[in-house]
């Protein structure tokens, strides 16, 4: 989850769903059908994304943005109600941009500073092949239960995870699945996460009523998810083990270790738990990783660049590259700093773009509506809350608008269903939130792919706690396991 807005600045009361009533369900699929169509055309038929260079997905999401205006101005939106709506979707990630922004910082600065050598360091010697999966798992999930926070558990200990199990002969997409399964079980089921609150908000619950009743799906998934990868664990074959004692001596060689580098990573998860901003949380280590460079990695500074300073400056602005005796490691020590983060920052601005041309339009309150009408029976009405779901972190493009949108427009039908609005909080969850990292575009996955540095293609299939959620929710709502009933008074 996105740990850049609390429920203020979300403005749950005020969040406006346009509706359109001279749009028809047909001209709000158009926009639609044509995004995912191109989308499609470039991931199988054209290689390399090399259709409109690097920036192709940007453009395209342009391009679905452009037929939504058309489709509007067939229908009387005027172009100020679309911009309107835009500039309102921007300003809500101002924010996020500015966490990727410092993430990028991060990175790099905690790299020169020897603090991620200093992980995979100790890591290596604490985490074997088998059972390295399962540990991340639990170890992000421990993580993001503590801070709230799935965004910040990637930054700090995926990133390290990913390090330490690259290093290991681990396939990045497994580790980056794991990671992201335990950090999203975490981040639902932490009262201190936003998405958390924001789901029973919108239904009308409170918020220890929407944990507990969320845990009777969350929990299971999460078991057949440890278990799952437990089995991987045991399938793989990894030759890191071998390779550690030489691993250890080229990190040692290159970097001073210290266990006094973790001071900084320990600084910032504690700022976090005591609720501090991220953007102070993540500069303040930014600044901290800085000052540790300058004291502990004086010879790493002077091999980047004459000037330490200017090698601190480089790794917060641009590509920092450390070379050591071992390959597997100098490909592992790389960073893009906040350079690297550009491609992430535009497909976001783009998405943003789309997603608000659609709303002005009123495409997506058509398009949830037509959902909730052919919702006749129960199951059919958990069906439909959690395609709308799925659909609108697909269309959308953010997590925020696939909880209040549906959490909207479906509380008075679960509420004429009998159903306690539990029913409708958990499944926004299990729908919503945890399925957003699954989407290349939306705002979530498009930040895990870039602070993992594993693409969304590599760690769908391994994101087995995220996409396993909403099947969960649907079979307690077929078999009618733990499907509360309003209490009358």
């Amino acid at each position: 989850m996105q740990d850049d807005k609390n429920l203020s600045e979300i403005q749950i009361e005020d969040q406006q769903i346009i509706d359109n009533k001279e749009l028809n369900l047909l001209e709000s699929l158009i926009p639609v059908v044509i995004l995912m169509c191109l989308l499609a055309y470039n991931i199988f038929f054209v290689e390399g994304q090399e259709w409109f260079g690097a920036y192709t997905n940007q453009y395209i999401l342009i391009m679905g943005g452009f037929v939504a205006a058309v489709v509007g101005f067939f229908n009387k939106v005027s172009f100020a109600t679309m911009v309107a709506e835009v500039w309102e979707n921007w300003k809500s990630v101002f924010v996020p941009i500015m966490i990727l922004f410092l993430v990028g910082a991060l990175a790099g600065t905690w790299l020169v500073s020897g603090i991620i050598p200093a992980m995979v360091y100790y890591g290596l010697q604490v985490l074997s092949p088998e059972i390295f999966l399962p540990a991340s798992v639990v170890i992000a999930a421990i993580i993001s239960i503590a801070t709230g926070s799935s965004w910040t558990t990637s930054a700090t200990v995926g990133i390290a995870l990913v390090g330490i199990g690259s290093a290991l002969g681990i396939p990045t997409g497994m580790i980056a699945g794991a990671v992201i399964s335990g950090a999203y079980f975490g981040d639902k089921m932490s009262p201190l996460s936003d998405t958390t609150n924001l789901a029973p908000a919108m239904a009308g619950t409170d918020l220890f009523t929407h944990i507990k009743y969320m845990s009777f799906t969350t929990v299971p998934t999460i078991l057949v998810t440890l278990v799952v990868f437990a089995i991987l664990s045991g399938t793989i074959d990894t030759s890191g083990s071998a390779d550690i004692s030489n691993l250890l001596a080229s990190i040692d060689n290159t970097f001073h270790i210290s266990l006094w580098l973790f001071l900084v990573p320990g600084i910032v998860i504690a700022m976090i738990l005591m609720k501090t901003k991220p953007l102070i949380a993540l500069g303040t280590g930014v600044v901290l990783a800085a000052v540790f460079a300058f004291i502990f990695q004086s010879d790493v500074l002077i091999s980047l660049s004459d000037s330490k300073f200017e090698a601190i400056i480089n790794s917060v602005l641009i590509d920092t590259n450390i070379e050591t005796d071992n390959d597997k490691l100098s490909e592992l020590f790389s960073s893009g700093g906040m350079n690297g983060m550009i491609w992430t920052i535009l497909l976001i601005t783009c998405a943003m773009v789309f997603g608000g041309v659609m709303d002005a339009i009123g495409a997506l309150a058509k398009i949830t509506k037509s959902l909730l009408s052919v919702a006749t029976s129960v199951f059919g009405l958990f069906a439909s809350t959690v395609v709308s779901c799925l659909g609108l972190n697909a269309i959308a493009s953010d997590q925020y608008l696939a909880l209040v949108i549906p959490g909207k427009m479906f509380k008075k039908a679960y509420e004429d269903k009998g159903l306690a609005p539990e029913n409708l909080s958990r499944t926004l969850e299990d729908s919503g939130t945890v399925t957003s990292v699954l989407i290349p575009w939306n705002t979530c996955g498009a930040y895990q792919s870039s602070v993992l540095g594993v693409d969304v293609t590599d760690y769908f299939v391994y994101a087995i706690f995220n996409y396993l959620s909403p099947f969960t929710t649907l079979l307690f709502a077929a078999l009618n396991i733990k499907i509360r009933q309003l209490i009358k008074k």
